[in-house]
């Protein structure tokens, strides 16, 4: 099972981007897999019902975190946990990921979903209506900036033909797809779309049910083979103990890859999440049984 750290943007390591570079060359050297940022360019002031963090909580933007930990790194993975997709405009997010996959060598991971946060949809002017529609749109419309000369896209919200983004992404035809998202619909685009699926503070008995949605939505759907095995990539309950026994039981889930929180405590102390990295990955180390995990199959 390999592990990734989510939250790299965030709250210290914003407020402090040089202890990010550290965090993140802790994880590379102690074998983790990838660090992942979150995104909301707004939150809701005062804090409503929904809203997923104070709103005096600093986040940098993603992409811009990303490149300068993939400036210092050579294997660490970067990953979004989740670029809300129907908040972009298509063409500008395109060039994003494409320049990032550049900048990183081909290590980027991109995780999406459609959103849900109503008053960072109306700050940004976006509908929140129709959120999968859009997401879905905007995915053709990245995946043909990235794979046609020229590139032309006819949808319900995007529409260009005869311009040409350079240079593309490393990964073809982009950068692999980790679906977030509980409804059936993203279930389906993991499986049609993504190399993975991803959930978000989920316990052990949350994540059964998640992995067996998706194994109806294996039956139930066509996979392309160019998509490989589903993988599942999971962010644990921040309340959660990450015992021995609680990882072996996210790993004989079918979990690929876990992403913590870091640590609840000292969460404000760049070493105190050191600490958790170098922990996390020596205590996986020793329990190969963890490297089982394969995700679900039809």
């Amino acid at each position: 099972m390999d592990l990734g750290l989510f939250g790299i943007n965030m709250n210290v390591l914003a407020a402090r981007p040089a202890a990010a570079l550290d965090v993140a060359r802790a994880a590379e050297a102690a074998g983790w897999d990838s660090v992942w940022t979150g995104e909301h360019y707004v939150l809701p002031d005062p804090r409503a019902a929904g809203s997923p963090a104070p709103p005096e909580t600093p986040m940098l933007d993603p992409f811009v975190a990303l490149a300068a930990i993939a400036a210092c790194t050579s294997t660490l993975r970067v990953a979004t946990g989740v670029t809300v997709v129907p908040v972009h405009h298509p063409i500008k997010l395109a060039k994003q990921v494409a320049s990032l996959d550049r900048l990183s060598g081909g290590r980027f991971l991109f995780g999406v979903g459609a959103g849900y946060l109503a008053a960072e949809f109306a700050a940004l002017d976006v509908p929140l209506a129709g959120r999968g529609a859009r997401m879905d749109d905007h995915l053709a419309a990245m995946r043909a900036l990235w794979t046609q000369a020229p590139a032309a896209h006819d949808g319900t919200h995007s529409r260009f033909s005869a311009v040409r983004a350079e240079p593309r992404p490393v990964q073809q035809p982009g950068p692999p797809l980790h679906v977030g998202g509980y409804a059936a619909r993203s279930y389906e685009r993991a499986v049609t779309q993504g190399q993975g699926w991803y959930g978000f503070a989920l316990g052990p008995e949350a994540t059964e049910a998640c992995v067996a949605a998706l194994r109806r939505a294996l039956d139930e759907h066509d996979r392309p083979d160019d998509l490989g095995p589903l993988q599942i990539s999971v962010t644990p309950d921040p309340r959660l103990d990450l015992d021995d026994a609680t990882l072996a039981a996210y790993a004989a889930l079918g979990v690929t890859r876990l992403i913590p929180l870091g640590p609840w405590r000292g969460r404000e102390e760049p070493d105190a999440i050191i600490r958790f990295v170098d922990d996390l990955a020596a205590r996986v180390a020793r329990h190969p049984d963890l490297a089982a995990a394969t995700g679900p199959r039809p």
